[in-house]
Order: structure tokens, then sequence, then C-alpha cells
């Protein structure tokens, strides 16, 4: 059985006991049952994990007793998704898939043709979204939880793209090129732009190609 991750900020050690406490450990105790032998990991989100088991049950915490620590590097590949903020959870819901599948850092945009908008609710909203990715990064078992970074106008996206070594892919249907036709380096990163509901303008889509952007298609 594949133990269930939980984020332990504190340094990790190989034979420690610990306490988790706070949110972790009370959803450890009340929602997910851990009882006193079961598996366990721990992960600071940043590479660091470990493994131990359960010794100890008590009430909103749990002790647990460290038997490895390992640190896990990131790939040589790193994927950036660059998300339109969205009516809805139609953002939330791609964050989430993409954390799932390995992204390392997710930007909001306020695209042009964003219905909702994050005026004066910025931290709030990027908050929201950080605790989604982290939700999400603990159910796929990943020791690197992505940032979520603040969010980006069309201006300066464009100014991120243009000053930025990594690969950055538009996703456009009128684009000639498909995904899968990009080469793309064994390392640095790639970053996808996904426009919102009225999709990317003609003016966004030739401000990020000016900057150094490709258009693709799925």
């Amino acid at each position: 059985m594949v133990e269930p991750l939980f984020r332990f900020t504190d340094p990790l050690v190989a034979g420690q006991t610990l306490q988790l406490t706070g949110p972790e450990g009370h959803h450890a105790v009340a929602v997910r049952r851990m009882r006193v032998g079961e598996a366990i990991a721990l992960t600071n989100g940043r590479g660091l994990k470990a493994r131990g088991v359960v010794s100890a049950v008590a009430p909103k915490r749990l002790t647990v007793a460290v038997h490895s620590v390992e640190t896990i590097e990131l790939p040589a590949v790193t994927f950036t998704l660059i998300q339109a903020v969205a009516k809805g959870d139609r953002d939330e819901l791609a964050i989430q898939a993409a954390t799932e599948l390995g992204t390392t850092k997710v930007v909001p945009w306020q695209a042009e043709r964003s219905i909702s908008k994050w005026d004066g609710k910025e931290q709030k909203n990027r908050e929201r979204w950080q605790q989604i990715v982290d939700e999400a990064a603990k159910q796929a078992l990943r020791p690197w939880f992505p940032e979520v970074a603040q969010v980006q106008s069309s201006k300066s996206l464009a100014k991120q793209i243009s000053e930025s070594v990594g690969t950055y892919l538009v996703l456009d249907p009128t684009s000639p090129i498909s995904l899968n036709q990009v080469e793309l380096s064994t390392s640095g990163e790639v970053a996808l732009i996904v426009g919102p509901e009225g999709g990317i303008s003609e003016a966004e889509l030739a401000l990020f190609e000016t900057a150094g952007a490709k258009r693709v298609h799925l």
C-alpha cells in the first residue's frame, strides 16, 4: 500500500520522532483516520521526503517515527502552466490537473478576454490557487509542490517571455504547428500558455510571438 503524504515544514531527519499537528494532523486523524502502525510519508514540498510509521494517535495530532529521509531533485525539464483567469472553477480544475501531471510552477494570467477579474483580490485568489495545488500535489504524492506566482497582465507576461531562456508555447487552435512537432531542449523550463473562455486575442497572440513564444495547437 502506498503511504499517504502530508506536509511538514520543520527539519526531517531519519531516526527522529515528531508530532504532526495543525491542519495536517487534524486531516490525518479525522479524515484519513490514520492508525498506529500505518505507514506515512512527510514532505516539506521542496523535494525532501520522509517515510515512517504512526506510533501514536491523539485528537488532531499524530506521532510519527521517521525511518528514512531522501532528497528528490527536480527533473531536468520543468513545466510551467500559465493559466488565464477563468469563470467559475475552470481555472482551478486546470491547475489541479496540471499539478497532478507534474507542473512545477503556476502563473495566473489576467487575459484580455478573462470574464473573471482579480482586481483587488489578487492575494486572496493567489492563496486559494496555492491551496489547490498543494492539495493536488499531496494527492499525487509529489515531494515538490508547485509555486503559484503573482498574477500577470498580458504586457508583463510578454516581458517575462522576452527575458526568459525557456520555451514558451501558446495554445492556439489556428496555429499550423502541432504541440508534438515542437522540438524541446533536454533541460530548462517549458511554459504552456492557456487562454480564457473567449480565447486569446489577436493582439495578445502577436504580443507573445514578438516576445519569443511559439503558437501551437493540440
